[in-house]
């Protein structure tokens, strides 16, 4: 083997652009090249017998965020069947009125709830369905409800169940409520933007509509339930729902956020008791329970695999020293006086970043390199961590990602013309976070 690729740097480097390449190129999925191109690499670096503890040793570490996944999607996925969310979309439909400054902050803000899943496919749906109609009806431009969209979710996508902060957290094998924690006030400021942006381009729509141009929706009832439904779910629509019980679902999900911000157990603890407890009040039956449990398990399955693969990759990335030789290159490579400052750095170049990467290409291939490097600096990996997360308003425009077309084709608008809309709100949304994050001591500006 050539002199050169017996250097970990090198091997290491090589490997996070082998998976890069090899998933934003669709030529493997995520969880094969989470797999196979560690051994691959690791058989390289000369770690031999030694690949399968390496691995064995990073799923390990992982089973605990794995847990908590896989029971907050079996939760939500729970407390959206049984309706929970349905009493808000029909406030929202009944108080917009003819109004594109209402439709617009009542967009943001339903957005914004049902985002608290952690699914953006099911906050796209039950958002897209429930306001769509009220933006043709006005007339109003859809490119501002996928602007919205992308506003609500990425700044919701940083509780510890969101798939960017799970990401994270697992890469570095950090908690991720210890992510989540100190980034509240950061979330807070995120959607107040979002809903600043929404109130500035509702006056910009009304201004262009003018109120008295407009006819009055009707008022009368909304339908029971946002279309969400799967039509092959034999337990699909009513026949689901649980509208008798959302006072129960609404306490037992409010303690839920109680509990995990006082810190009363490990959250993988909370999310299993929670989802029991909500699965026999809400289906007694087990032929129910099973349905249920079977309408959400592919979602589940893919978590489970995901997280279980990126064990694999960063155990044999770390195992191997390759991480550490990474980083001690790019050490080496960034100007002594710009180290204390890596963690806004981060956040700075984390948005082209995401943008033009996958999310697990990033947080499973970059990420760990920049911690890495951040710590022979003094800042901790967990800073770095909270800092690459505020680049997630721009990643939601990224090409790379299923959200964008799933959203342009529900609204039947270009993906080119939505991104040229929304980029540049995205990173001022990007900036703001940025601003609230050091403000709030998320992460440090200077270290030392």
């Amino acid at each position: 083997m050539p002199a050169v690729l017996q250097n970990p740097a090198v091997l290491g480097a090589a490997m996070i652009l082998t998976f890069m390449v090899l998933i934003m190129t669709k030529r493997l999925s995520a969880i094969t090249a989470l797999i196979l191109v560690p051994v691959i690499f690791g058989l390289l670096a000369g770690a031999g017998a030694g690949i399968g503890e390496m691995m064995l040793e990073g799923v390990t570490a992982l089973t605990p965020t794995a847990l908590m996944l896989a029971f907050a999607v079996l939760y939500f996925g729970i407390m959206i069947d049984a309706g929970l969310f349905d009493p808000l979309v029909r406030f929202v439909l009944r108080t917009v009125g003819d109004d594109p400054v209402r439709v617009t902050v009542g967009t943001a803000l339903l957005a914004t709830v049902v985002s608290l899943d952690g699914d953006g496919a099911t906050t796209a749906l039950v958002t897209i369905s429930a306001m769509l109609p009220v933006y043709r009806r006005l007339g109003l431009n859809p490119l501002i409800l996928a602007l919205l969209l992308g506003l609500a979710t990425s700044v919701t996508n940083l509780i510890p169940w969101g798939g960017p902060t799970a990401r994270a957290a697992t890469a570095l094998n950090i908690d991720p409520a210890l992510l989540f924690l100190p980034m509240m006030p950061t979330m807070l400021a995120g959607t107040a933007f979002a809903v600043f942006v929404a109130w500035r381009l509702g006056l910009g729509e009304r201004k262009r509509l003018g109120v008295l141009a407009l006819q009055p929706l009707p008022l009368g009832p909304a339908p029971e339930e946002p279309v969400i439904a799967d039509e092959t779910d034999p337990e699909r629509h009513s026949d689901v729902r649980r509208p008798k019980l959302f006072l129960f679902n609404l306490a037992l999900t409010l303690g839920l956020m109680a509990g995990l911000l006082l810190g009363l157990a490990p959250l993988p603890v909370m999310m299993m008791s929670a989802f029991a407890i909500a699965l026999i009040v809400n289906y007694p039956s087990l032929k129910s329970q099973r349905r249920r449990i079977a309408a959400h398990a592919e979602n589940v399955v893919n978590i489970i695999l995901l997280i279980f693969a990126a064990g694999a990759f960063t155990g044999i990335l770390q195992g191997t020293g390759m991480v550490e030789a990474m980083a001690g290159a790019l050490v080496e490579a960034i100007p002594a006086q710009w180290g204390p400052y890596f963690a806004p750095i981060t956040a700075l170049v984390s948005m082209p970043l995401t943008f033009f990467m996958s999310n697990d290409a990033f947080y499973f291939g970059i990420l760990p390199v920049l911690a890495e490097t951040a710590g022979h600096y003094g800042v901790p990996p967990e800073a770095i961590a909270r800092a690459s997360l505020t680049a997630l308003p721009v990643h939601a425009m990224s090409p790379l990602i299923a959200a964008i077309y799933l959203v342009c084709g529900l609204l039947k608008v270009d993906v080119g013309a939505a991104q040229r809309f929304s980029l540049k709100w995205a990173v001022l949304a990007c900036l703001v976070l940025i601003a609230a994050g050091l403000a709030s001591g998320a992460f440090p500006l200077r270290v030392g």
